[in-house]
């Protein structure tokens, strides 16, 4: 079975090479838990592997048999563009790493669509004032949902998606866009990932979202990771469980592994120890 790397190398090699191409999978956490962190690992280290293979051997190291690389990675935002998202990957990841893997990334900024939904003045998110010729295509402009779509078709087949973030998607839901919109789309996505074979990650703050809004993504999708916060005595601790995972759990379950702990260093998030059944 051909399968698509994480960029986290420890954990590739304990799932045979990555997640099942075709998959759609849920980083779910808590704020700061790390969600974010292996979002940005992931694409950073996939796109260093088609921008420098020296710095990618060094930081990733040995790539398992069964590992195909995608040939593109895409980064699609609701509410920023490359700039503020390379300062952000910067802020967490070394910057040589950043800078040899960002052009092998290309950044899909939805800022318009996003937020001409909204009350959010035009200046503060468009790069120019709308003029009054411009009035009659912003009314026309498409919705953000229908721009997801159309973006993901264009793009997804063959390759990593990374989406940041669902909950973003997730906050406009309103009177005019109910709940059931967002977790259809997502199911739908699920069916359409099936065909791309490539690989989609979204990411979620859990804490935006009612227990049962997140078992219905759960459900929507192929895979779920979650990334907590473990405390004891006067320190806490990222960690990281699957919570269900079609062709990667049975593999972990068969390793007696029960949750991994992580850590944020300079090449990203990566794994710092594995919790196993005693």
């Amino acid at each position: 079975m051909k399968r698509i790397p994480f960029g986290i190398p420890r954990l590739d090699s304990i799932i045979d090479g990555g997640a099942p191409a075709g998959s759609v999978v849920l980083l779910s956490g808590e704020a700061g838990a790390g969600a974010r962190e292996f979002m940005y690992t992931s694409a950073v280290m996939n796109g260093l592997a088609n921008g420098d293979t020296e710095l990618f051997d060094l930081y990733y190291g040995d790539v398992q048999p069964e590992t195909v690389f995608p040939d593109e990675v895409h980064y699609l935002s609701f509410t920023a563009d490359e700039a503020q998202l390379t300062r952000e990957i910067g802020l967490t990841i070394d910057e040589e790493i950043v800078e040899q893997s960002v052009e092998a990334i290309t950044f899909h900024d939805l800022s318009d669509e996003y937020f001409n939904e909204s009350q959010v003045p035009r200046e503060w998110y468009a790069e120019k004032a709308l003029t009054i010729e411009g009035l009659g295509s912003s009314h026309d402009s498409e919705g953000v949902l229908t721009a997801f779509s159309n973006c993901l078709d264009r793009v997804a087949s063959g390759n990593l998606v990374v989406i940041d973030s669902l909950t973003d998607l997730v906050n406009t839901v309103s009177d005019e866009r109910q709940w059931a919109d967002i977790t259809l789309i997502i199911k739908g996505l699920q069916k359409a990932a099936f065909q791309w074979e490539g690989l989609i990650l979204l990411y979620i703050n859990a804490e935006t979202v009612q227990p049962e809004e997140h078992e219905q993504l759960v459900e929507a999708t192929d895979g779920t990771m979650e990334f907590t916060w473990e405390t004891g005595g006067s320190s806490r601790a990222r960690t990281m469980f699957v919570k269900q995972f079609r062709g990667i759990l049975p593999r972990i379950e068969a390793e007696n592994i029960v949750r991994f702990e992580t850590e944020i260093n300079d090449s990203g998030f990566d794994i710092s120890n594995v919790q196993k059944i005693r």
